[in-house]
């Protein structure tokens, strides 16, 4: 990726929040795939999400966390819903504050779209146990 020289402030906070959350290698992975077609798109997301909302005094990254989830599993976005439990091993939010969301999930988004997020939730935390990830032992 050919990052532009004038980095702005939102874009290196955005940077340093994204890598804190979703972790090194996932970010280096994405950084490693954009091409100059999307380019622009991955600065939107990463000032727009990362450096402006993520960023934001007022929510810890564990009450960011559950919500995006249930944002995400409600509008039935399954490879962000697992990338984002995924990261919730770097967010604070545990396996039952992710069960919780998705109750929430079930009654104001639809059954459906809880059931897909659970469904995507147990896979992503089998996944770390057999990953030998310390946090997939505490999430499922």
């Amino acid at each position: 990726m050919t990052l532009p020289t004038d980095r702005s402030s939102r874009w290196t906070a955005g940077m340093a929040t994204r890598r804190s959350v979703l972790g090194d290698t996932y970010v280096d992975a994405a950084s490693a795939r954009t091409t100059p077609f999307d380019e622009g798109f991955q600065t939107f997301i990463t000032e727009g999400a990362w450096g402006s909302v993520w960023s934001r005094p007022g929510l810890t990254r564990r009450e960011r966390s559950m919500i995006t989830i249930a944002l995400l599993a409600a509008l039935g976005h399954d490879e962000e819903v697992a990338m984002h439990v995924r990261a919730t091993r770097n967010t604070g939010a545990s396996a039952e504050d992710v069960a919780e969301t998705l109750m929430h999930v079930a009654v104001y988004a639809g059954v459906p779209a809880a059931n897909r997020a659970y469904k995507i939730a147990k896979e992503v935390y089998a996944e770390a146990r057999t990953d030998g990830d310390a946090q997939g032992e505490n999430h499922g």
